[in-house]
């Protein structure tokens, strides 16, 4: 397990370091490679086909990056990732990236995958699989179509909040409020680079916060999320405002990346556009606010002999949960210093 993550690491490392695009494939590849065994541990039909999906679409994005790379110095003569890219291949790239992101139209593997998985790897794809493209998208955004993006964006956002709404699994919650999020980030990667970093970290870390909670407390359903209280009461008012935080709400940390993505668009003249991505996360804040609703506010059946999992078992994982949550729940006060 060891030899795995160090090569997933490995893999993103290169891709994000590399000037050169065969350099960046190689990391791509590494780190496709390495994500197969470790969804595939659980000996399971649902975690093979999960696998199988995860290799085909992975290996049809790098195809393309690669093909995209070879008419590109076909065509110019350079291999360089920081070189201006001829449109086709521009085009190709954009798209093959959206696929290895999970950006709509290209999102459709990524609630299958991520459902059929375990919740530590539903969590490795949807926080640490995210970096390595986005540091490429972050490398070439000056070549790359701007409307293509803006479009792209606003897709992913409103199907992050449509496809959650009707969603009973933890997972398949989480893989929608990933495509919401990388639409946030897809609408602003093109207009200013480092609020797309900015918002790729606070993502990160709440997406760690929240994933952390659902492992702790062994959340695969909305159901199971109601029994969070009787085995901590401190990680049922994390998850809450983790949670809370995710969708975007003012007084948290989430507020922050939308906020300086809706006022730089504003500025751009992309009215209508924002218009309607504030509109697609009041959807995903429906589905978050279900979750924190069934976390918090509402108690499992249970009798006066029950016995609370938290009074007899201290669990050494929420020690760790303690840093994102934070960090999740508290950077807004921070903001003035973050744009210094």
């Amino acid at each position: 397990y060891m030899i795995i993550l160090s090569t997933l690491a490995t893999g993103t490392i290169i891709t994000m370091t590399s000037y050169h695009w065969l350099m960046a494939w190689v990391g791509l590849e590494l780190n496709t490679l390495a994500v197969i065994p470790i969804i595939s541990t659980m000996h399971h039909p649902r975690s093979t086909e999960a696998a199988t999906k995860y290799f085909l679409t992975q290996a049809a994005a790098s195809a393309l990056i690669l093909f995209s790379s070879m008419t590109n110095a076909w065509n110019t003569g350079s291999w360089d990732i920081t070189q201006p890219l001829t449109p086709p291949s521009y085009i190709l790239l954009t798209m093959a990236l959206a696929m290895k992101l999970g950006l709509a139209p290209l999102h459709f593997w990524l609630p299958e995958v991520i459902q059929g998985s375990t919740m530590t790897t539903a969590f490795i794809i949807t926080t640490w699989q995210k970096i390595a493209p986005m540091s490429l998208i972050f490398l070439t955004m000056n070549n790359l179509s701007t409307s293509i993006f803006l479009l792209m964006g606003l897709l992913s956002s409103l199907v992050g909040g449509w496809g959650g709404l009707n969603q009973t699994q933890t997972r398949k919650i989480m893989a929608y409020s990933s495509i919401a999020h990388l639409g946030w980030m897809a609408t602003i990667s093109s207009i200013m680079t480092n609020i797309l970093i900015m918002n790729l970290l606070i993502y990160l870390i709440m997406t760690t916060s929240v994933f952390l909670s659902l492992i702790i407390s062994k959340s695969k359903t909305i159901q199971d999320t109601t029994s969070t209280w009787t085995l901590s009461p401190t990680l049922t008012i994390i998850m809450l405002l983790s949670l809370l935080s995710l969708g975007g709400l003012p007084p948290l940390t989430g507020f922050i990346p939308k906020w300086l993505i809706m006022e730089e668009l504003i500025l751009q003249n992309f009215n209508l556009l924002i218009s309607m991505m504030a509109a697609s996360s009041l959807l995903s804040l429906f589905f978050y606010l279900r979750l924190t609703y069934t976390t918090a506010l509402t108690l499992s059946p249970n009798t006066t002999q029950t016995k609370f999992k938290w009074r007899f078992y201290p669990n050494t994982l929420t020690m760790f949960t303690t840093v994102p949550a934070t960090i999740s729940i508290f950077l807004l006060p921070m903001t003035p210093l973050i744009l210094l």
